[in-house]
């Protein structure tokens, strides 16, 4: 396939390039391709080049060498990339890799330039730090960060190391070290604990591990550098320890609950404590990670928050200003989420040092209902996923169509860029290449037209069978809007009527026979791409959302034998799906990437002692399993994180069902037996298995 030309400008400058390529000026993109392709690696050189700001990146490849000029590391990696994807059919991605050698560097017609339509192209969520990388060793940190600069990623999310600048925060304001524990969660709870719903839960975590992510933040940053990627880090927005109240002599807001947790309190931004405290903050990260930092998240009142009469308008104002004095000209980055920002509290500050995030933007147009947020810079991103559970989902369209709106409306000299904000990344890569690759696109993208070449670096070449495969995912799961598509009734809760968790929804959204044909038509490629690691997951990952369809008509089935009270057919029904469970358990186990117990073994390997190793383990199981929390009265995250993976499904998944249908079987010879209590199920299944060791994945 030749490269795209929705953007590309063909410049008809072409020249042989010279036998041997000149040094050249990004060292950290030198590594990248050392890293990654090596194969490529001495065939390539890297230059400067003058363009405009938001970036620009030419191509030159003849005579087996490949000339990157840009305008910064950033966009030289992104030209790396766009070359691997394109011309090489080459790619890496979190749900595999298919970066093999190519015996010889494909030429171009010409030297090929491209300018970013976006300034920023940003990357991840609070939430993704927990869904899919509480445990990243610096190894998956370092794949990560490549796969961040080859996408084209130039402003990231980073928050490992806030439990130090937290630790070291406490200390000055007199905590103890008992009080401090208490309020530092554990490494699969961060997220929440950053975004001020909760603190503690899944804790302690030891001081050792909070060292270490403070060092593991550092290595990120410098390596971060290295490629170009602004870091975003957690700012000062006034969140505190509950227990503290007392101690500031300040007026501090109690936040009431999140779910079952009581969150963190908020010190008054309007409070004269308030700079105190932030400056003390602020110090502390310059101390940990240094003064180049320009870019801070932070979002007060969040998700029901209470404001407790605060001047909205004075409380934004005074958290930019505690954040530029000790960081001048640095960005507060908010989250535009539900009615955040609120109009108020960005109504006084410097919008010129201001980004708001679209979140979910496949869904919500608040870009254009609050009129650019109200005359804010702001970025149109994708949420795609919530809680990382598994699925075959998209809005790929939908993604190409409200980015070039918003970017072409009226609002569009606001729009800075785009970014991907997905609570889990490791599912559905195809979504992601898109979002990110659309801040290089000038003209409005056909995403069927698109997934044409992607299917070519995806697997390595074309292929008319997974062609006419993607032509139909295109048009069937690829088009929810939503985010994550039907619940699986295999990892669901049971219950009469079958129901959906808390905001789940059992709607398919689209013809599942029409989905079946796509796998179909994916299952015959498998001998002609059998050494295909891309391939073999993707195909998995299809044949697992197809088990998922079916199983959803499996739990009806069951449900409607129940009510109808024909008790043959309910064992006849129930039977069938454990058997789909068990052949869905067996289809998972066939690759480490779909197993507990890779996940498990992550966890385990993250922690040093034996009782860190503990703690991982069960801080994994919880998340993944109930979620969290020990009240009766609000159960509502249960399965809200479910996964798909061998030995969980076969263990806790049909574990759960298999005592549903015990316990409905009972009920038709014991008039009022007591249906399962799945809440101290849940937790008893995670308390037998956190300590047991795991197999080899």
């Amino acid at each position: 396939m030749s490269l795209p030309r929705a953007t590309a400008r063909i410049l008809l400058l072409a020249a042989a390039l010279a036998p041997r390529l000149a040094a050249g000026d990004f060292p950290g993109v030198e590594s990248l391709a050392a890293r990654r392709v090596p194969w490529i690696a001495r065939k390539v050189a890297f230059s400067r080049m003058d363009g405009p700001a938001a970036g620009a990146f030419e191509l030159r490849a003849a005579g087996g060498r490949l000339e990157v000029r840009a305008t910064d590391a950033s966009a030289a990696a992104m030209g790396l990339g766009w070359y691997l994807k394109y011309s090489c059919h080459r790619s890496i991605s979190h749900v595999g890799d298919n970066l093999g050698p190519v015996e010889s560097l494909p030429g171009l017609a010409g030297t090929v330039r491209f300018e970013a339509s976006a300034r920023y192209r940003y990357a991840l969520n609070y939430c993704t730090f927990n869904y899919t990388m509480s445990f990243y060793s610096w190894e998956d940190w370092q794949h990560e960060l490549d796969w961040m600069a080859l996408s084209g990623v130039n402003l990231m999310l980073v928050a490992n190391g806030e439990e130090a600048v937290w630790q070291r925060t406490l200390r000055r304001l007199g905590c103890s070290e008992p009080e401090i524990s208490a309020f530092i969660p554990g490494p699969a709870y961060t997220a929440w604990w950053l975004m001020g719903n909760l603190e503690g839960a899944g804790g302690p975590m030891s001081p050792e591990m909070v060292d270490r992510r403070a060092d593991l933040q550092r290595r990120m940053l410098h390596r971060m550098h290295d490629l170009g990627i602004e870091p975003v880090l957690p700012g000062f927005y006034g969140m505190v320890p509950a227990n503290l109240a007392g101690r500031l002599r300040a007026h501090v807001i109690d936040q009431g609950q999140w779910s079952c947790y009581h969150r963190p309190s908020i010190l008054d931004p309007t409070d004269p404590e308030f700079g105190r405290v932030a400056g003390l903050y602020y110090a502390e990260m310059k101390a940990l990670y240094g003064p180049d930092l320009h870019f801070f998240s932070g979002d007060p009142f969040h998700e029901g928050g209470k404001t407790g009469g605060v001047d909205l308008a004075r409380a934004g104002a005074s958290i930019q200003r505690a954040m530029q004095a000790a960081f001048p000209a640095s960005t507060w980055v908010l989250q535009g989420w539900i009615d955040n920002p609120k109009a108020e509290l960005i109504s006084a500050v410097d919008r010129s040092h201001v980004l708001v995030q679209e979140l979910m933007g496949e869904a919500t147009h608040n870009w254009e209902l609050r009129r650019g947020y109200e005359g804010t810079p702001f970025l149109w991103c994708c949420i795609n996923n919530f809680g990382e559970r598994p699925g075959v989902f998209g809005a790929l369209q939908r993604y190409a169509d409200e980015a070039y709106r918003a970017r072409t409306s009226e609002f569009g000299g606001n729009m800075r860029g785009v970014g991907i904000m997905p609570e889990g990344i490791a599912n559905n890569p195809v979504a992601y290449d898109l979002v990110l690759e659309l801040g290089w696109h000038t003209d409005h993208v056909d995403a069927a037209k698109w997934v044409e070449g992607y299917q070519e670096y995806r697997y390595g070449r074309a292929d008319p069978d997974i062609a006419q495969a993607w032509a139909v995912l295109v048009r069937t799961a690829y088009t929810l809007a939503a985010g994550n598509g039907a619940e699986d009734s295999l990892c669901a809760r049971p219950s009469s009527p079958v129901s959906s968790w808390a905001w789940g929804t059992l709607d398919i959204g689209y013809d599942p026979k029409e989905f079946e044909r796509a796998v179909a038509l994916f299952e015959r490629a498998s001998a002609r791409f059998s050494g295909s690691e891309t391939y073999r997951l993707d195909l998995t990952a299809l044949r697992l959302q197809a088990a998922s369809n079916r199983a959803l008509g499996a739990a009806r089935e069951v449900d409607r034998a129940l009510r109808s009270g024909d008790r043959a057919a309910f064992r006849r029904a129930g039977d069938s799906l454990l058997e789909l469970g068990r052949q869905t358990d067996g289809l998972l186990d066939d690759y480490p990437f779909y197993r507990l117990s890779t996940h498990v073994i992550q966890a385990r390997r993250y922690g040093v002692t034996a009782r860190e190793k503990d703690d991982c383990v069960r801080n994994l199981l919880t998340l993944v399993t109930y979620w969290g929390g020990n009240d009766r009265g609000d159960d509502s995250l249960h399965d809200y994180a479910y996964k798909s993976w061998a030995g969980l499904m076969s263990s806790y998944d049909l574990g759960r069902w298999k005592a549903y249908l015990g316990s409905a079987e009972r009920a038709w010879d014991q008039k009022g037996a007591p249906p399962p209590d799945f809440f101290a199920w849940e937790r008893a299944w995670v308390a037998r298995n956190a300590a047991l060791p795991a197999a080899a994945p």
